[in-house]
């Protein structure tokens, strides 16, 4: 009976669920084990509803005293993670743990912008390869900075700058000339895809009647952009 009924008590206590993301990252907060600990405390408190816990209760829990708590607490703080706020209607101070999720947040915006940046460069650095696989030879000064500018001024994105140098090769213009006039007219016709700029191909190279007859089966087709 005493078994069941400590289990029950147990179980009444309910469990705390502490966010992966702040274990992982409390490091990249400045934080220490101590005041670690500490902010875990008043989180589980806060879960049991007792929002703002006094030192003495924080130490119960840890082998740390009273004034060591309280020393840890000015510190979250001091570092932003946690905020001491008053309650609007019940008047009573309370740990606010916001400023812990803003941090954790801008945490993972910087991750996405850093991810998004290395993709984006690993991107370019391919889409040059590619220019000097296609064009046979080292890409000049020039032709480089035309690649930068399209990319940085103009806003194309690097599957579309390919899909144009694709379509050079079928035309057999070769030149940046050409591929800039291609991504000219994609822009003026609000082309951002690469299926919207294959279906654009398909449709101009589309042969009528006449030239179906006087192709050969293995004649290349043709779009000239520089007459658009």
């Amino acid at each position: 009976m005493k078994e069941k009924e400590m289990m029950i008590r147990w179980m009444e206590q309910g469990a705390t669920s502490i966010p992966n993301v702040l274990l992982e990252n409390y490091k990249r907060l400045s934080l220490n084990e101590q005041e670690m600990m500490v902010l875990l405390h008043i989180y589980a408190y806060a879960q049991k509803r007792i929002t703002f816990p006094s030192f003495e209760e924080l130490s119960n829990r840890m082998s740390m005293s009273p004034s060591d708590c309280a020393g840890c607490v000015k510190k979250l703080i001091q570092k932003q993670v946690v905020a001491i706020e008053q309650g609007s209607q019940t008047g009573y101070e309370f740990y606010s743990l916001e400023p812990l999720w803003h941090k954790l947040a801008s945490i993972f915006e910087s991750d996405a912008r850093g991810q998004s940046v290395q993709q984006a460069m690993v991107e370019e650095k391919d889409l040059y390869s590619l220019f000097e696989e296609e064009f046979g030879r080292p890409l000049s000064s020039i032709e480089c900075e035309t690649l930068a500018l399209w990319i940085d001024q103009d806003g194309h994105e690097p599957p579309l700058i390919k899909a144009a140098l694709r379509e050079a090769v079928l035309s057999m213009k070769l030149n940046f000339r050409y591929i800039d006039r291609i991504l000219f007219e994609w822009k003026k016709q609000g082309i951002k895809t690469v299926e919207q700029a294959r279906e654009q191909g398909k449709k101009f190279r589309k042969p009528t009647g006449t030239e179906q007859i006087s192709r050969s089966e293995h004649a290349v087709p043709f779009y000239n952009w520089l007459e658009q």
